[in-house]
């Protein structure tokens, strides 16, 4: 046995950044849930927060760079643990310039005692020390551009050959490297309750750094502190959502009164968008395949004072069975997809990804749009969204559905701010990270022939 049994190492960052990223490895978990549980398990104090959260995403984000810098310095076979004690230290030597190297380098010891003993922490200080005095190799010895492209970026060979097929060589480029940089924290404002400018003012006087996007008139930038802890969070003012995952609901553009229906629901962020610019005036059904997620909506609608949004736990492929046909005004189809637009929020999602994943989902996406247009009335628009940047699962799954829909007809995107609109084509947009800085995203219109009822 090369390693002991684990105990706490109360307020130790590394140590914690360690078992976190031991678990995604080890139980798939993901590391946004994890964050919050190990911060509590190892009473990591506040000031500490934010370096193990870009200790532990920082890591995971460059873990294929990491593995090509430390693969001339590795002899034989060293236990998992091991391998992400290394990653996790050369990863603050390379990429956190304010922390000195020879400081993770003992940091990384001392875990090593701890956690095995001292033939491995021999081991350990032998690596990073080798690598403080001759460096990282260079990447430039690969010869392939697209394998260099992925060592570089930390992304999968199979995935960037799949990106630059669809996109060229110089957008995935673009893309991966937008991917390794630490989301902007956005919030949307409840304009049912609140004006952007009151919701600014009262972040301000909290100590909170904040401006209004140029992109979406209702999405705040943060640049400081914590949107879930301020007072316009627990007022219900705001709600934590990326900037991107609020087009849907303004390119559904429900008005108040209407019957609106959100298939595909949980957590609630684009059912209390839609809600929102409904005035919170008409009705809401809002469905998920999972009837415990279900509960995580209706917090939402509480919060934030929404009282026209009812959930069901229904399976949106089934929807059709149990709703009444062409009875509403406008469906949100917001699908399961691979969710490869928001690596920087889960890096983790491009090393536990496969090629054969991504080919499965089409077939559950068109299901659910094939029961969408039977509840959707004449006259009536549909929205498809995904937080994916897949051509397959985005224009690809458009194309098909069309093909087996003639009473479905595309329609122009409209009621988006001028930059996005331009970026549309015959009535789909595909929103890049590095566009404006928010998670990969994708959108289409459709509108059902015939008179309105």
């Amino acid at each position: 046995m090369s390693k002991k049994k684990q105990q706490i190492w109360n307020g130790n960052v590394r140590d914690a950044a360690l078992s976190i990223l031991l678990a995604v490895d080890k139980n798939q978990a993901y590391s946004n849930l994890l964050l919050h549980q190990t911060i509590e398990k190892y009473k990591i104090d506040a000031k500490d927060r934010s370096l193990l959260t870009e200790m532990t995403y920082g890591t995971l984000q460059h873990k294929l760079t990491l593995d090509y810098y430390l693969e001339p310095f590795i002899r034989g076979k060293v236990d998992l643990w091991v391998r992400w004690l290394l990653r996790l230290s050369l990863y603050q030597m390379e990429y956190l310039t304010r922390i000195p190297a020879h400081a993770a380098v003992n940091e990384a010891v001392e875990i090593a005692k701890r956690r095995g003993h001292q033939g491995i922490a021999s081991m350990v200080n032998g690596i990073l020390r080798s690598i403080l005095r001759q460096g990282v190799p260079s990447t430039a010895a690969i010869q392939n551009p697209v394998e260099r492209l992925s060592v570089e970026t930390s992304h999968p060979q199979w995935l960037v050959e799949r990106w630059v097929e669809s996109y060229g060589f110089e957008e995935t480029a673009a893309m991966l490297h937008e991917n390794n940089i630490p989301p902007v924290q956005t919030v949307r404002v409840n304009t049912t309750r609140a004006t952007v400018e009151e919701v600014l003012a009262s972040l301000e006087a909290e100590g909170v750094k904040a401006q209004q996007s140029d992109m979406m008139p209702e999405c705040i930038h943060l640049t400081n502190g914590t949107a879930a802890r301020t007072t316009a969070f627990k007022k219900g003012l705001i709600t934590i959502q990326d900037e991107s995952s609020m087009l849907p609901a303004n390119v559904l553009n429900a008005q108040p009164g209407m019957k609106v229906l959100d298939m595909c629901a949980a957590p609630g962020g684009k059912t209390t968008h839609i809600a929102e610019k409904m005035a919170n005036e008409g009705s809401i059904l809002a469905m998920d395949l999972h009837p415990h997620k279900l509960d995580l909506i209706d917090e939402n609608t509480a919060r934030l004072g929404l009282d026209i949004v009812q959930t069901a736990p229904v399976d949106g492929r089934k929807a059709a069975e149990f709703l009444a046909k062409e009875s509403y005004d406008a469906v949100l189809v917001d699908a399961p997809c691979s969710g490869l637009g928001v690596m920087r929020r889960k890096p983790d999602i491009k090393y536990t990804k496969r090629e054969e994943d991504l080919e499965s989902l089409q077939t559950i996406q068109l299901a659910i749009l094939d029961n969408a247009v039977q509840v959707l009335k004449p006259g009536g628009r549909l929205v498809y969204s995904t937080c994916t940047v897949d051509k397959r699962e985005n224009e690809g799954t458009v194309e098909a559905f069309v093909s087996a829909h003639p009473e479905m007809e595309r329609e122009e995107i409209t009621n988006l701010p001028e930059k996005l609109l331009a970026k549309q084509n015959n009535g789909m947009l595909q929103v890049f990270p590095q566009d404006f800085g928010s998670d990969g995203f994708f959108v289409a219109s459709f509108r059902k022939k015939g008179e309105t009822i």
